[in-house]
């Protein structure tokens, strides 16, 4: 928006133009493109929200984020900081008590209830995170169509055939959606 008498009627028109061609992206339209291009939109704006979090900054995330001490892969923290969403999911309790009988039919769940039960969450944990890091990957290529997210790979032979030799995601949320999200420039 801007005043008219203070511009030349040809910069008007210019402007008028690419404002017609470039819609605003506000969080309701973030929520609609999710929606029409994401098979579990909610799930996909958690990891947009989280992306965006992490990379507050520069609006990039990845490859590795700080965690306390630690240092980790961007897609094991999108997958830590999404596990307590599903905390109450009968399918993890399921998981639980699965681990349990594996535990318990292989004699490795020690006596002592805590020891075992750390055992048991450790084994959840494993699997839960193998199983996240594939839910964040997939969420965060539909957030790439949806054009919302860029990705790019850093690390070890990024050219190579073998392109998982040792590469790491950063993820990138266009300046669009992060003004909407609230996330920066």
């Amino acid at each position: 928006m801007f005043q008219h008498d203070l511009f030349p009627p040809e910069r008007r028109d210019e402007q008028a133009k690419r404002s017609a061609s470039r819609p605003l992206l506000d969080l309701p339209a973030i929520l609609e493109r999710l929606t029409a291009s994401c098979e579990r939109p909610r799930y996909s704006f958690m990891v947009l929200n989280l992306i965006a979090q992490a990379g507050a900054r520069s609006g990039s995330a990845g490859p590795h984020i700080r965690e306390g001490d630690t240092i980790i892969p961007i897609r094991d923290w999108l997958c830590d900081a999404l596990l307590p969403v599903a905390q109450r999911d009968p399918r993890r309790l399921a998981l639980s008590q699965k681990v349990r009988c594996e535990l318990e039919a292989e004699r490795v769940l020690p006596a002592d209830p805590e020891l075992a039960q750390r055992l048991v969450d450790e084994k959840v944990g494993e699997r839960l995170r193998r199983s996240g890091r594939t839910n964040v990957s997939r969420a965060v290529s539909e957030l790439v169509r949806a054009g919302l997210v860029t990705r790019h790979y850093q690390g070890y032979r990024v050219d190579h055939r073998n392109r998982g030799a040792k590469r790491q995601a950063v993820y990138t949320v266009v300046p669009e959606a992060r003004r909407a999200l609230g996330s920066g420039n």
